[in-house]
C-alpha cells in the first residue's frame, strides 16, 4: 500500500500539471494574441512570456521526476534518466530566477527613474536588446549547468567503484561544481533582485511622503500600477525563496518536513501563474476577451 508521503508526492505531480498546463497555456497564447494584435511585445509581456514556457517545461520535469520517484523508483537510480531529469530541471530553474531579476530590474529602472550609470545602462539594454538578453542569459546558465553537470557526474559514476575515493569526489563536487552553480543560478539573481525590491519601494515611499508633505491640493498620481510592479517582485522572490529552500530535503529524510519540501518544490512553478496573472493587466483583458468571446458563439449556435 502506497504511503502518505508518496501519496502526496503523487497528489502534488498531477495537481501541479493540471494547474500549470492550462495556465501557462493561457499566458502563452494570451502574449501571441497580443503580438498579433500590435506586433510587438513591451519588455514586461516579453518576460512574461518566457517564464511562461520556461515555467509549464520546469513543471512537466519535477512532476514527471515525482511521478517516476513514487512509482518506479528504480528509474531514478538510472543515470541518464536521473542525468537528464536533473539538469534540465535546474536548468530551467536557474533561468526562471534569472527571468525573475530581469523582470525586477525592469519594474526598478522604470519606477525610479535612478540617475546612475549602471542603472541607465540596465534600463537602455532591457528596453532595446531584451530578446537578445534573454538569450544570452539561457545560454550563460546552459553552459554553467550543463557541461560541468555531466562532467562531474561521470567523474562521480566511475570513482564511486572505488569505495575510498567517494567522500574524495563528493567535496570536489562540491567545491568545483555546486558552489559556482548555485552562485551564479540562485545567489546572485537572488540578491540582484532583492536589491531591485529594496530600490523600487525605497523610491516610492519617498515619493509617497513627497507628495503627502507637498501636497498644494492637487490631484495626486496613481500609483496602482507601481504597487502591482511592487507586489509582484515581492511574490516572485517569496516562490523563489520557497523553492530554494525545499531543496535542503536532503536533511529531512525522515521527518515531515521532507514531505513538505518536496511538495513545495513540485507545485512552486503553477503557482507562479497566479502570480503573472495578477501583474498584467493586459493579459488579464486579452485572455478574458478570448474566453466571453468563445463562450458567446457557442451560446449563440
Amino acid at each position: 500500500m502506497m504511503s502518505l508521503v508518496f501519496l502526496s508526492m503523487l497528489v502534488s505531480s498531477v495537481l501541479g500539471l493540471g494547474l500549470a498546463i492550462p495556465s501557462y497555456t493561457c499566458i502563452v497564447m494570451g502574449n501571441l494574441d497580443i503580438i498579433r494584435k500590435k506586433g510587438k511585445l513591451s519588455p514586461t509581456d516579453v518576460i512574461f512570456l518566457a517564464k511562461g514556457i520556461v515555467n509549464l517545461l520546469l513543471q512537466c520535469v519535477l512532476s514527471v521526476q515525482g511521478m517516476i520517484y513514487v512509482l518506479c523508483l528504480k528509474v531514478c537510480y538510472v543515470t541518464e534518466v536521473h542525468g537528464f531529469l536533473n539538469t534540465s530541471g535546474y536548468f530551467l530553474a536557474y533561468y526562471n530566477f534569472w527571468l525573475t531579476f530581469w523582470l525586477s530590474a525592469h519594474y526598478c529602472t522604470t519606477i525610479t527613474n535612478l540617475s546612475y550609470g549602471f542603472f541607465i545602462w540596465i534600463k537602455r539594454i532591457v528596453s532595446n536588446f531584451l530578446s537578445h538578453l534573454l538569450f544570452l542569459t539561457a545560454l550563460g546558465v546552459f553552459i554553467v549547468r550543463v557541461p560541468w553537470f555531466w562532467i562531474v557526474y561521470a567523474e562521480s559514476i566511475q570513482s564511486s567503484e572505488n569505495s575510498t575515493e567517494v567522500s574524495y569526489i563528493r567535496v570536489h563536487e562540491y567545491f568545483s561544481y555546486y558552489v559556482p552553480a548555485n552562485t551564479v543560478g540562485v545567489i546572485l539573481p537572488f540578491c540582484l533582485s532583492l536589491l531591485c525590491l529594496v530600490l523600487t519601494f525605497s523610491f516610492l515611499l519617498r515619493h509617497v511622503w513627497r507628495v503627502k508633505n507637498n501636497d498644494s491640493g492637487s490631484t495626486r498620481p496613481n500609483l496602482q500600477a507601481h504597487v502591482t510592479a511592487l507586489r509582484t517582485i515581492f511574490f516572485l522572490l517569496l516562490l523563489f525563496t520557497f523553492f530554494c529552500v525545499s531543496q535542503v530535503d536532503i536533511f529531512f529524510k525522515n521527518s515531515p518536513m521532507y514531505t513538505v519540501c518536496w511538495n513545495l518544490q513540485i507545485l512552486s512553478p503553477s503557482v507562479e501563474a497566479a502570480v503573472i496573472f495578477q501583474a498584467s493587466n493586459k493579459l488579464r483583458r486579452t485572455i478574458l476577451r478570448r474566453f466571453w468571446t468563445r463562450s458567446w458563439r457557442n451560446t449563440e449556435t
